[in-house]
């Protein structure tokens, strides 16, 4: 559903959102590690995030990565997508085609409006905290 890029993403603004909220930063070789993740790519990808203000970042050896709980609280996973994938997921065609809409539809072009929607709908009102409260809690997990 999501570029790997995303995917990594998601995970690596995870487990920082669930360090910071036991007032740990960490460090990009630490979020690679606990998210299976390649660190380059990480790095990467957390670069993004930075600019798009959806994660703070710190030099120096006490520095790293850290969400605020006030903060993580307001980012929606909406925002880590548009900001990795951009708006393809709620616009492209089920099956990729570069031309699909209601007047010229694949085959599957009315039933995954429907799909579109509620993906839509769960990315805007899911936020970090909900996320990183699942982690918290042992309710949900980042590794295999």
């Amino acid at each position: 559903m999501f570029s790997k890029a995303c995917e990594y993403g998601i995970k690596a603004i995870t487990y920082i959102a669930k360090e910071s909220l036991k007032g740990n930063r960490v460090k990009t070789g630490d979020i690679a590690a606990n998210t299976d993740s390649p660190e380059a790519f990480t790095a990467k990808i957390l670069g993004l995030l930075t600019k798009y203000d959806i994660v703070s970042s710190q030099t120096g050896p006490n520095g790293g990565f850290e969400i605020g709980k006030d903060r993580m609280k307001e980012i929606k996973i909406s925002e880590i997508v548009n900001a990795i994938d951009g708006d393809a997921i709620y616009n492209g065609c089920a099956l990729g085609f570069s031309e699909c809409n209601s007047e010229k539809p694949c085959p599957m072009h009315h039933k995954f409006v429907k799909v579109r929607g509620d993906i839509k709908k769960m990315l805007t009102t899911t936020t970090v905290y909900d996320l990183a409260y699942g982690l918290k809690t042992g309710k949900s997990v980042l590794k295999r």
